[in-house]
Protein backbone atom coordinates (compact mmCIF):
# COMPACT_ATOMS: atom_id res chain seq x y z
CA UNK A 1 0.00 0.00 0.00
CA UNK A 2 1.26 3.48 -0.78
CA UNK A 3 2.59 5.12 2.38
CA UNK A 4 1.24 8.52 1.48
CA UNK A 5 4.31 9.91 -0.27
CA UNK A 6 3.38 11.76 -3.41
CA UNK A 7 5.02 12.86 -6.61
CA UNK A 8 4.66 16.52 -7.52
CA UNK A 9 3.85 17.78 -10.99
CA UNK A 10 6.75 19.45 -12.73
CA UNK A 11 7.07 22.68 -14.60
CA UNK A 12 8.78 23.26 -17.92
CA UNK A 13 12.22 23.32 -16.23
CA UNK A 14 11.71 19.86 -14.78
CA UNK A 15 11.39 21.17 -11.20
CA UNK A 16 8.36 20.67 -8.95
CA UNK A 17 5.88 23.51 -9.27
CA UNK A 18 5.51 25.23 -5.87
CA UNK A 19 3.01 28.09 -5.67
CA UNK A 20 4.43 31.12 -3.93
CA UNK A 21 1.16 32.39 -2.45
CA UNK A 22 -0.97 31.11 0.40
CA UNK A 23 -2.78 28.02 -0.76
CA UNK A 24 -5.88 25.99 -0.03
CA UNK A 25 -5.80 22.18 -0.16
CA UNK A 26 -8.06 20.09 -2.40
CA UNK A 27 -8.26 16.34 -2.84
CA UNK A 28 -9.69 14.93 -6.07
CA UNK A 29 -10.84 11.32 -5.84
CA UNK A 30 -9.99 9.89 -9.27
CA UNK A 31 -9.36 6.20 -8.62
CA UNK A 32 -12.70 4.59 -9.53
CA UNK A 33 -13.38 2.27 -12.46
CA UNK A 34 -16.41 4.16 -13.76
CA UNK A 35 -18.47 1.07 -14.48
CA UNK A 36 -21.63 3.09 -15.17
CA UNK A 37 -19.88 4.66 -18.17
CA UNK A 38 -18.76 1.36 -19.71
CA UNK A 39 -17.66 0.65 -22.38
CA UNK A 40 -16.04 4.13 -22.60
CA UNK A 41 -14.14 3.57 -19.37
CA UNK A 42 -12.54 0.35 -20.62
CA UNK A 43 -10.15 2.66 -22.48
CA UNK A 44 -10.06 5.83 -20.36
CA UNK A 45 -10.44 6.39 -16.63
CA UNK A 46 -13.64 8.29 -15.98
CA UNK A 47 -11.93 11.59 -15.00
CA UNK A 48 -10.26 11.70 -18.43
CA UNK A 49 -13.50 11.45 -20.39
CA UNK A 50 -13.47 14.35 -22.86
CA UNK A 51 -15.75 17.37 -22.64
CA UNK A 52 -15.01 19.64 -25.56
CA UNK A 53 -11.29 19.46 -26.26
CA UNK A 54 -10.22 18.72 -22.69
CA UNK A 55 -10.60 16.01 -20.10
CA UNK A 56 -13.05 16.49 -17.23
CA UNK A 57 -10.18 16.38 -14.74
CA UNK A 58 -8.30 19.16 -16.52
CA UNK A 59 -11.38 21.38 -16.29
CA UNK A 60 -11.81 20.59 -12.60
CA UNK A 61 -8.17 21.37 -11.79
CA UNK A 62 -8.35 24.71 -13.62
CA UNK A 63 -11.54 25.61 -11.77
CA UNK A 64 -9.93 24.85 -8.42
CA UNK A 65 -6.87 26.94 -9.26
CA UNK A 66 -9.07 29.91 -10.14
CA UNK A 67 -10.67 29.53 -6.71
CA UNK A 68 -7.27 29.65 -5.03
CA UNK A 69 -6.80 25.93 -4.43
CA UNK A 70 -3.14 25.68 -5.40
CA UNK A 71 -2.29 22.47 -3.52
CA UNK A 72 -4.13 19.61 -5.23
CA UNK A 73 -3.76 15.92 -4.41
CA UNK A 74 -5.03 13.34 -6.89
CA UNK A 75 -6.01 9.96 -5.48
CA UNK A 76 -5.58 7.61 -8.44
CA UNK A 77 -6.03 3.91 -9.07
CA UNK A 78 -7.59 2.51 -12.24
CA UNK A 79 -5.53 3.41 -15.35
CA UNK A 80 -3.64 5.91 -13.20
CA UNK A 81 -0.70 6.04 -15.62
CA UNK A 82 -2.94 7.87 -18.09
CA UNK A 83 -3.92 10.50 -15.51
CA UNK A 84 -0.28 10.98 -14.54
CA UNK A 85 0.69 11.33 -18.20
CA UNK A 86 -1.83 14.14 -18.75
CA UNK A 87 -0.60 16.26 -15.83
CA UNK A 88 3.09 15.36 -15.91
CA UNK A 89 3.27 16.65 -19.48
CA UNK A 90 1.28 19.77 -18.77
CA UNK A 91 3.01 22.86 -17.38
CA UNK A 92 0.90 24.12 -14.48
CA UNK A 93 2.93 26.70 -12.59
CA UNK A 94 -0.04 27.82 -10.46
CA UNK A 95 -0.62 24.51 -8.69
CA UNK A 96 1.34 21.81 -6.93
CA UNK A 97 -0.22 18.54 -8.10
CA UNK A 98 0.64 15.40 -6.18
CA UNK A 99 -0.53 11.80 -6.38
CA UNK A 100 -1.50 9.02 -4.03
CA UNK A 101 -1.78 5.58 -5.62
CA UNK A 102 -4.58 3.27 -4.47
CA UNK A 103 -3.21 -0.26 -4.73
CA UNK A 104 -6.73 -1.56 -4.17
CA UNK A 105 -10.19 0.02 -4.22
CA UNK A 106 -10.68 2.09 -1.05
CA UNK A 107 -13.98 3.83 -1.76
CA UNK A 108 -14.45 7.59 -1.65
CA UNK A 109 -13.27 8.17 1.94
CA UNK A 110 -10.60 5.49 2.38
CA UNK A 111 -7.97 7.26 0.23
CA UNK A 112 -8.04 10.30 2.51
CA UNK A 113 -6.03 8.31 5.08
CA UNK A 114 -3.19 7.98 2.56
CA UNK A 115 -2.76 11.69 1.88
CA UNK A 116 -0.21 13.62 3.89
CA UNK A 117 -0.71 17.22 4.97
CA UNK A 118 -4.46 17.13 5.65
CA UNK A 119 -3.99 19.03 8.90
CA UNK A 120 -6.28 21.94 8.04
CA UNK A 121 -9.71 22.37 6.47
CA UNK A 122 -9.67 20.86 2.97
CA UNK A 123 -11.96 20.33 0.00
CA UNK A 124 -12.59 16.77 -1.21
CA UNK A 125 -14.45 15.99 -4.41
CA UNK A 126 -15.09 13.24 -6.90
CA UNK A 127 -13.09 13.48 -10.10
CA UNK A 128 -16.16 13.18 -12.32
CA UNK A 129 -18.02 16.32 -11.18
CA UNK A 130 -18.60 19.30 -13.45
CA UNK A 131 -20.25 22.25 -11.75
CA UNK A 132 -20.22 26.03 -11.54
CA UNK A 133 -20.31 25.83 -7.74
CA UNK A 134 -18.34 28.58 -5.99
CA UNK A 135 -15.90 26.48 -3.96
CA UNK A 136 -14.81 29.48 -1.88
CA UNK A 137 -18.41 30.19 -0.88
CA UNK A 138 -18.77 26.54 0.12
CA UNK A 139 -15.70 26.75 2.36
CA UNK A 140 -16.90 30.03 3.91
CA UNK A 141 -20.27 28.47 4.71
CA UNK A 142 -18.50 25.49 6.26
CA UNK A 143 -16.45 27.68 8.59
CA UNK A 144 -19.40 29.89 9.52
CA UNK A 145 -21.54 26.84 10.35
CA UNK A 146 -18.93 25.14 12.54
CA UNK A 147 -19.37 21.80 10.77
CA UNK A 148 -16.92 18.92 10.89
CA UNK A 149 -18.03 18.00 7.38
CA UNK A 150 -20.16 19.95 4.90
CA UNK A 151 -21.81 18.32 1.89
CA UNK A 152 -22.57 20.34 -1.24
CA UNK A 153 -26.12 19.40 -2.26
CA UNK A 154 -28.32 19.83 -5.28
CA UNK A 155 -32.04 19.40 -5.80
CA UNK A 156 -32.76 16.42 -8.04
CA UNK A 157 -36.15 15.58 -9.53
CA UNK A 158 -36.89 11.97 -10.39
CA UNK A 159 -39.99 11.10 -12.40
CA UNK A 160 -41.71 7.81 -11.69
CA UNK A 161 -43.09 6.42 -14.94
CA UNK A 162 -46.03 4.67 -13.29
CA UNK A 163 -49.23 5.60 -11.54
CA UNK A 164 -48.65 5.57 -7.78
CA UNK A 165 -51.37 4.27 -5.45
CA UNK A 166 -51.88 5.37 -1.85
CA UNK A 167 -53.81 2.75 0.14
CA UNK A 168 -55.49 2.90 3.52
CA UNK A 169 -53.55 1.42 6.42
CA UNK A 170 -49.83 1.70 6.98
CA UNK A 171 -49.02 -1.90 6.04
CA UNK A 172 -51.85 -2.45 3.59
CA UNK A 173 -50.98 -4.00 0.22
CA UNK A 174 -54.51 -4.80 -0.97
CA UNK A 175 -56.70 -2.26 0.77
CA UNK A 176 -58.89 0.55 -0.53
CA UNK A 177 -57.30 3.21 -2.70
CA UNK A 178 -57.21 6.57 -0.92
CA UNK A 179 -55.42 8.48 -3.68
CA UNK A 180 -53.94 7.94 -7.13
CA UNK A 181 -51.12 10.00 -8.62
CA UNK A 182 -50.10 9.55 -12.24
CA UNK A 183 -46.35 9.61 -12.91
CA UNK A 184 -45.35 11.84 -9.99
CA UNK A 185 -42.02 13.59 -9.58
CA UNK A 186 -40.06 13.09 -6.39
CA UNK A 187 -37.77 15.93 -5.34
CA UNK A 188 -34.82 15.26 -3.05
CA UNK A 189 -31.60 16.95 -2.02
CA UNK A 190 -28.68 14.79 -3.17
CA UNK A 191 -24.94 14.93 -2.62
CA UNK A 192 -22.99 16.63 -5.40
CA UNK A 193 -19.84 14.67 -4.58
CA UNK A 194 -18.13 17.80 -3.20
CA UNK A 195 -17.27 18.11 0.49
CA UNK A 196 -15.42 20.34 2.95
CA UNK A 197 -13.76 18.33 5.69
CA UNK A 198 -11.99 19.05 8.96
CA UNK A 199 -8.95 16.86 9.74
CA UNK A 200 -10.61 15.68 12.97
CA UNK A 201 -13.11 13.74 10.85
CA UNK A 202 -10.36 11.50 9.47
CA UNK A 203 -10.03 9.54 12.72
CA UNK A 204 -13.26 7.75 11.82
CA UNK A 205 -11.78 6.32 8.59
CA UNK A 206 -10.23 2.86 9.06
CA UNK A 207 -6.80 2.08 7.60
CA UNK A 208 -6.48 0.08 4.39
CA UNK A 209 -10.22 -0.64 4.17
CA UNK A 210 -12.91 0.19 1.63
CA UNK A 211 -14.81 3.10 3.15
CA UNK A 212 -17.13 5.59 1.44
CA UNK A 213 -18.07 9.17 2.31
CA UNK A 214 -21.60 8.00 3.31
CA UNK A 215 -19.93 5.63 5.81
CA UNK A 216 -17.97 8.58 7.21
CA UNK A 217 -21.13 10.68 7.47
CA UNK A 218 -22.88 7.90 9.37
CA UNK A 219 -19.93 7.65 11.80
CA UNK A 220 -19.93 11.41 12.39
CA UNK A 221 -23.69 11.48 12.99
CA UNK A 222 -23.43 8.55 15.40
CA UNK A 223 -20.72 10.45 17.28
CA UNK A 224 -22.89 13.56 17.47
CA UNK A 225 -20.51 15.59 15.30
CA UNK A 226 -21.97 18.45 13.23
CA UNK A 227 -22.52 17.56 9.57
CA UNK A 228 -24.01 20.27 7.37
CA UNK A 229 -25.27 20.89 3.87
CA UNK A 230 -24.72 23.69 1.37
CA UNK A 231 -27.43 23.72 -1.28
CA UNK A 232 -26.47 24.91 -4.76
CA UNK A 233 -29.06 25.55 -7.47
CA UNK A 234 -26.71 26.16 -10.39
CA UNK A 235 -25.11 23.91 -12.95
CA UNK A 236 -24.07 20.42 -11.85
CA UNK A 237 -23.32 17.26 -13.81
CA UNK A 238 -22.55 13.88 -12.24
CA UNK A 239 -20.45 12.55 -15.11
CA UNK A 240 -20.65 9.05 -13.69
CA UNK A 241 -24.14 8.90 -15.18
CA UNK A 242 -24.27 8.39 -18.96
CA UNK A 243 -27.16 10.84 -19.39
CA UNK A 244 -25.36 13.58 -17.48
CA UNK A 245 -22.15 13.00 -19.41
CA UNK A 246 -23.94 13.36 -22.73
CA UNK A 247 -25.75 16.49 -21.49
CA UNK A 248 -22.46 18.02 -20.31
CA UNK A 249 -20.87 17.42 -23.71
CA UNK A 250 -23.90 18.90 -25.52
CA UNK A 251 -23.92 21.96 -23.23
CA UNK A 252 -20.23 22.54 -23.87
CA UNK A 253 -20.66 22.24 -27.63
CA UNK A 254 -23.56 24.71 -27.65
CA UNK A 255 -21.81 27.28 -25.51
CA UNK A 256 -18.31 26.92 -26.89
CA UNK A 257 -16.66 28.36 -23.75
CA UNK A 258 -15.28 27.23 -20.44
CA UNK A 259 -17.40 25.92 -17.60
CA UNK A 260 -16.22 28.20 -14.85
CA UNK A 261 -17.50 28.48 -11.27
CA UNK A 262 -17.33 32.24 -11.83
CA UNK A 263 -19.93 32.09 -14.56
CA UNK A 264 -23.20 30.20 -14.12
CA UNK A 265 -24.53 28.50 -17.26
CA UNK A 266 -27.75 27.20 -15.71
CA UNK A 267 -29.81 28.83 -18.45
CA UNK A 268 -28.15 26.63 -21.04
CA UNK A 269 -29.65 23.36 -19.85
Amino acid sequence: MNNGRTNGSRNGNGRPSHPSRNTHKAVILAGGRGTRLAPYTSILPKPLMPVGDRAILEIVVDQLVRHEFHDIALSVGYLSHLIRAVFDHRAHTEALITYVQEEKALGTAGPLRLIQGLDETFLAMNGDVLTTLDYRALVRHHHESGNLLTIATHERRVKIDYGVLYLDGVASRSGRVQAYEEKPEITSLVSMGVYVVEPEALVHIPDDTYFDIPDLVQCLLAAGSPVGAFTYDGLWFDIGRKDDYELAVATWERDGSEMSPVRDHEALV
